[in-house]
């Protein structure tokens, strides 16, 4: 009876301990959501509207990460620096977190149990949690990077030569993202019924040009159950065929570019498929602002919405012509298990507020930094009008740096949080097929 007296003790405390650990207050919510309410980032020697160039740059290499420090040490580009400004997250994403906080915890296998919608894990990255690595990147999965539903078109990937500058290519897509669960701003919420896949989200994509990619369709499914692998068709336009993308194609180059189908976004990958560790929280220089605001490239030409891109500039015109603020970040390392994936480690460095990734810095196997992916984040606010009020950190602006093979690939686009034309029949082979004809 002791025994059994004890067995019980013992489950009420885990239990019970559980509880404690999983303790979601209003004051947590807060903290989450509004950093910059009665607090503004600081550091030493730096103030906002500094310009940041080869001769100065050591004096702000403790904001800078570790590529971009290399890259204006070495003269590629300045930096233009802004005050730090509020990115509110949607009053419906947030209230979500309020109503389902407390209640996520992490399976003995990796994945989620009990979450429905918002942020999973809104209380601050305590560095003696075991689990605080993979609380960090299931906020970032399950963020509202793309909101419920976006559309990106005129979406332009251009080739860069970085000694040269010359630009090789440029190829134009149109883009859509689809949560068919966890949704807090379009109905259905917070799911559609009928998913019989049980699919979390859907990417699709289309090449408009050049011609010989034309019509090139990419269709990818992540699951609800993130132990089970993506799946990813390719309809090719020169072969006219739909083919099943196998496993290791998300490490190849995705047509030619200098990205792979698993950096989409940053990390296009499942959660289980890397092992993940906090790095710390501190102050960093990030590709945040107001698009409306910045110098604009004179392209695209005639849009209807009179839009214009972010510019570039810099080395190779391989970098956005933007400001950067000093805002509030979490380091997040992942290494993946695969021995022979081509990656030895992402660091990525997660916003605090959205907890978008901003910047992301991949090393090789032998631990050589390789390349460097920034995606600058445009308040949605001062942005297209249709999406004014979406509380959404918008995707504006991104460049892959191959450092190893001094080339880029900058990605200009229109994002627009939007539901029309996004529905699961857009995200279906059968899609593909109908496209192709």
């Amino acid at each position: 009876m002791k025994t059994l007296a004890g067995i019980f003790l013992l489950v009420f405390c885990v239990v019970t301990a559980a509880f404690v650990r999983a303790e979601v207050t209003q004051e947590d919510i807060e903290k989450s959501f509004y950093p910059y309410k009665n607090w503004t980032p600081t550091a030493e020697g730096y103030a906002p509207g500094d310009v940041i160039n080869q001769g100065n740059v050591d004096q702000y290499k403790s904001i800078l990460d570790a590529a971009l420090y290399r890259f204006v040490k070495d003269g590629w580009v300045e930096i233009k620096t802004a005050k730090t400004t509020d990115f509110p997250l949607s009053d419906d994403y947030v209230q979500a977190t309020r109503e389902n906080a407390g209640k996520v915890s992490i399976k003995p296998n990796g994945t989620l149990e009990g979450y429905i919608a918002g942020r999973a894990f809104p209380k601050e990255p305590d560095a003696n949690d075991p689990e605080v690595g993979q609380k960090l990147v299931w906020n970032y999965q399950y963020g509202f990077n793309s909101g419920d539903s976006e559309t990106i078109y005129p979406f332009w990937w251009t080739f860069r030569d970085i000694k040269t500058g010359k630009v090789e290519r440029v190829l134009k897509f149109d883009w859509h993202f689809m949560n068919y669960s966890h949704r807090v701003t379009f109905d259905p919420k917070p799911a559609y019924k009928k998913n019989p896949g049980n699919v979390f989200r859907g990417i699709y994509s289309i090449v408009k040009e050049p011609f010989d990619l034309a019509n090139t369709q990419l269709l990818i499914h992540r699951y609800e159950d993130d132990t089970k692998r993506d799946d990813a068709w390719l309809y090719l336009g020169f072969q006219r065929r739909v083919r099943r993308l196998a496993a290791g194609q998300i490490t190849d180059a995705f047509l030619g570019t200098d990205l792979m189908v698993e950096d989409f976004e940053g990390y296009n990958g499942r959660v289980s498929d890397y092992n993940w560790e906090y790095g710390g929280t501190r102050n960093l220089l990030l590709p945040f602002y107001y698009h409306n605001d910045m110098p604009l490239a004179n392209v695209p030409q005639k849009d209807k919405d009179g839009y214009k891109f972010i510019d570039v500039h810099g080395k190779g015109g391989c970098f956005p012509n933007v400001t950067y603020q000093l805002r509030k970040t979490y380091t997040l390392i992942g290494k993946p298990k695969d021995p022979n994936h081509p990656i030895g480690k992402r660091v990525i460095n997660l916003d605090a507020q959205t907890m978008t990734m901003a910047s992301l810095v991949t090393y090789d196997r032998k631990g050589d930094m390789w390349k460097w992916f920034p995606i600058g984040k445009a308040h949605s606010d001062h942005h297209l009008a249709g999406n004014k009020g979406k509380g959404v950190a918008l995707d504006d602006f991104a460049v892959l740096i191959d450092m190893q093979a001094n080339h880029c690939t900058t990605l200009q686009f229109k994002s627009l949080i939007t539901d029309k034309d996004n529905q699961p029949n857009l995200f279906s082979v059968q899609n593909l097929r109908k496209r192709a004809r």
